[in-house]
């Protein structure tokens, strides 16, 4: 097939797959695309949850006639057998003739096996094809497998000169609707959002992703993602929005060893480390939690302690036309920086106008 339409019906695939970031976490968002004759026949994508895989939703669309079909993957299929079967053995016993492959899955258990399966029962493979895009969609779930730690996306919502809010605190709003709206995108796309305690003390907020939604009660939230608040000395009100709440969206702070066996914080889950500011260790931690993506969405200390470990994997800024002065509080507290090669280091991947405000998005210089 020509590499212009693999192209075009791997894009579908990625689109399909990346709709479902921070709805299947510990596993990937895979996306497939079943085409013959030059025509979409099935599509499937990670469920909820994780499971079924996406390749057994679009084969199960069509039955026998994925027979001669060729499947367009984001994800190498997977090879072991775990709570469903593999992957790579349901397209052989499909029938499929050829199988065009985004990526590589570096899980061990996976990791050229499946494409190995698939070779050995005769299948025509092609890798590659969107490989970049592929890679940056999987960046939470290669983080976790290879490093232990979930992938961490810093969001900051500054004005021109990186401030977040007044002197006084008021935040309320320094973006405009269109920047809030895209914010709760950005929520949606993650497992969990991460503050510290001073934001919780400040605004008392509810932390929920409300997409469509008039009013933020945690009730009518659309993504129950996990909250991670870092609160070392465990100054999280009881009474706060997010512990009151707990039962019904899942709530974790992380605190030191000598708080984490308090008894009234409900369902709120307590998660005790010996050093709760080593923020390495935190990482360990909540990745071994298995959450593949993070949005930090902390105060200016919280920021620049993520900064400041390295930890920041891609930082997502909306700036807003105004400027609100160094008595302002700011995105990100001091980093110390001995000279300007010492910096955290970002490329810019997208840039686009919102409404007033702008929208850019960096990752991590290697």
């Amino acid at each position: 097939m020509p590499p212009d339409l693999d192209q075009r019906f791997m894009r579908h695939a990625l689109a399909l797959a990346r709709r479902q970031l921070g709805s299947v976490a510990p596993n990937p968002a895979v996306g497939c695309v079943l085409v013959k004759d030059d025509v979409i026949i099935a599509r499937g994508v990670t469920a909820d949850g994780g499971r079924p895989h996406a390749e057994v939703c679009a084969l199960d669309m069509v039955g026998r006639q994925a027979h001669g079909a060729t499947a367009y993957v984001t994800l190498e299929p997977c090879s072991h057998h775990g709570q469903s079967p593999p992957c790579a053995e349901a397209l052989i016993s499909a029938g499929v003739a050829r199988v065009v492959v985004a990526t590589s899955d570096p899980d061990p258990r996976v990791s050229g096996r499946g494409i190995a399966a698939l070779k050995t029962a005769g299948i025509a493979i092609d890798m590659g094809c969107l490989r970049h895009e592929a890679d940056h969609l999987n960046a939470g779930f290669f983080r976790r497998v290879m490093d232990g730690r979930p992938h961490f996306t810093l969001k900051l919502a500054t004005s021109l000169d990186g401030r977040i809010a007044l002197a006084s605190g008021e935040s309320q709003w320094v973006t405009g609707p269109q920047a809030r709206k895209a914010g709760h995108v950005l929520r949606a796309q993650h497992d969990a959002i991460l503050v510290g305690s001073q934001t919780i003390l400040d605004d008392n907020p509810r932390l929920t992703c409300r997409l469509g939604r008039r009013d933020d009660r945690a009730d009518d939230s659309a993504r129950r993602l996990v909250r991670i608040i870092l609160d070392a000395r465990l100054r999280t009100p009881t009474e706060s929005h997010v512990v009151q709440t707990a039962a019904d969206v899942p709530t974790w702070i992380v605190t030191s060893t000598s708080h984490a066996a308090r008894p009234d914080y409900g369902a709120a889950k307590l998660i005790g480390l010996e050093d709760p500011h080593d923020l390495s260790a935190v990482a360990q931690a909540i990745g071994g939690l298995q959450l593949n993506r993070v949005l930090i969405e902390g105060g200016g200390q919280v920021a620049g302690s993520f900064l400041t470990a390295g930890l920041v994997d891609e930082l997502v800024q909306f700036t807003a036309p105004k400027a609100l002065g160094s008595d302002a509080r700011p995105a990100v507290a001091a980093l110390d920086l001995a000279n300007l090669g010492d910096a955290p280091t970002f490329v810019r991947s997208s840039f686009s106008p919102l409404g007033s405000d702008i929208l850019a998005s960096y990752v991590r210089a290697e």
